[in-house]
């Protein structure tokens, strides 16, 4: 039987070796930079509104994301170990057409943009612009912005350019 103080002692013994073990993996883990490939003043340009943007992830994925009035915004950072070929994104973009949507795509000096506007059906999925920063694979930057209505789409060309900055901060 084991007695109470010591019970108490072998419990804060674990607790604590627990906390260092998870402080340790704190430290290793790489520091979001995602919400470091964009400016608040490029977004606003981009977009005509301010962005909140706040870190997270998704798996191994660095991710910035924020709301405005009429778009919501998604920062990808990530390192990819397979598929750097880009077959993965072509077959999205093929599905998403198959749904029946628009979709234009421009690729150029490492960036690849797209545009996709969904049909009516689809509409509440939003309208999408989004640009990749391909030129530094296998790491790759990614910006996308959903607008609730196609009016409200931000250009090719505003998020491109926001795009090539981005592709100097990683």
């Amino acid at each position: 039987m084991i007695r109470l103080p010591r019970a108490i002692g072998v419990l804060s013994s674990v607790v604590f070796v627990s906390a260092m073990v998870a402080q340790a993996s704190m430290a290793q883990a790489p520091a979001n930079k995602a919400c470091g490939l964009v400016t608040e003043s490029e977004l606003q340009a981009a977009l005509g509104s301010k962005v909140a943007l706040k870190a997270g992830s998704i798996g191994d994925v660095q991710t910035c994301g924020g709301e405005a009035q009429s778009a919501r915004v998604l920062l990808r950072l990530f390192k990819r170990s397979t598929d750097a070929s880009g077959n993965a994104e072509q077959a999205g973009i093929d599905t998403i057409r198959r749904m029946g949507a628009q979709v234009d795509v421009k690729t150029s000096g490492g960036i690849m943009c797209m545009t996709a506007v969904p049909p009516a059906n689809l509409a509440a999925m939003g309208f999408a612009t989004t640009c990749t920063v391909t030129s530094k694979a296998p790491t790759f930057a990614v910006i996308e912005v959903t607008a609730k209505t196609q009016k409200d789409m931000v250009p090719m060309e505003k998020l491109r350019a926001v795009a090539e900055k981005m592709a100097s901060r990683f």
